[in-house]
């Protein structure tokens, strides 16, 4: 099946504790090429990630990049220092006993000591439970800018597809005609050669019989009825691979150039200057008809 390998794709996904967004932009590229961009948080599920879209996608360079919104606030951790505390409650004690400090040590004291309580915020993303939920959310918003990518690229592809439909018809009528011209080049050779010849044998007779043969042989090597069988039978693959649900990209890539090849010999074995100009047109059809499957998965 003939699919673009360009397109974007957008999709998100929200509970109540945050908004996740997933974009996928596609260009061309001659393998998969797949870069990822996920939050630290979610890595553990880059691989699920990266093996859906592996499974949806044959060919281009992908870029997938996931952005989450927390509706939550981060929580505050405090850590108390109990061996520092110990210690200090312990020196106090002993400067009371000698007359040095007086009072006991309140949570004012401890307030204003660094070292005795730490106080930092703990990221909203380090809860288990709300990570297991985003992971979920993520591989449900990957699902659907896929579907909406695979979307894009079809619709792409059937206008790819049209065009490329319409220049394969017109590239087998061109050959068709190049078939007729070189049948009537060949007719034309074996004529110049037969006038040469009956001049040459006014003043040098030869074998009738032997002279025919010769000029049907140097005319054979114009025939190009294989080369037309071979670029028949690949017009007829070009229907089948473009049908098919597989992803056709580069054997139609191949395709075309074992056409090209075959325009090639036709070329250099066809005779007569019509056959010339049906040939570059022909090259020049296959080179437009190149460009766009550079396009296609």
């Amino acid at each position: 099946m003939i699919k673009s390998m360009t397109g974007f794709a957008s999709a998100s996904r929200e509970n109540e504790h945050a908004t996740m967004t997933v974009t996928i932009r596609a260009v061309n590229h001659r393998h998969l090429d797949l870069q990822l961009r996920v939050p630290q948080a979610l890595a553990e599920a880059e691989g699920r990630v990266r093996a859906n879209v592996q499974k949806r996608i044959g060919r281009g360079r992908v870029e997938l990049a996931v952005s989450v919104q927390y509706r939550q606030t981060a929580t505050v951790e405090v850590e108390f220092n109990e061996p520092l505390a110990v210690a200090l409650s312990a020196a106090l004690d002993t400067a009371r006993s000698r007359g040095i400090v007086q009072g006991v040590l309140t949570p004012g004291d401890l307030l204003r000591l660094p070292q005795a309580l730490a106080i930092r915020e703990r990221p909203v993303e380090k809860d288990p439970a709300l990570v297991a939920a985003l992971a979920g959310m993520l591989e449900g918003a990957v699902d659907d800018a896929l579907s909406q990518l695979d979307g894009m690229r079809t619709t792409e592809g059937g206008h790819l597809n049209a065009d490329l439909e319409a220049r394969r018809v017109a590239l087998a009528a061109m050959l068709e005609e190049i078939d007729g011209a070189a049948g009537e080049g060949r007719l034309e050779l074996q004529a110049r050669l037969a006038a040469r010849v009956h001049e040459l044998s006014i003043a040098t007779p030869a074998d009738p019989n032997l002279i025919a043969q010769e000029i049907v042989k140097a005319a054979s090597r114009s025939d190009i009825s294989e080369e037309m069988a071979r670029f028949r039978a690949h017009i007829a693959h070009w229907r089948s691979l473009a049908e098919s649900p597989e992803p056709c990209g580069r054997k139609l890539d191949f395709l075309l150039q074992e056409m090209n090849r075959e325009v090639n010999t036709i070329g250099s074995k066809a005779d007569g200057l019509r056959v010339s100009n049906l040939v570059i047109a022909a090259k020049a059809e296959l080179e437009k008809m190149r460009e766009q499957v550079q396009n296609i998965e």
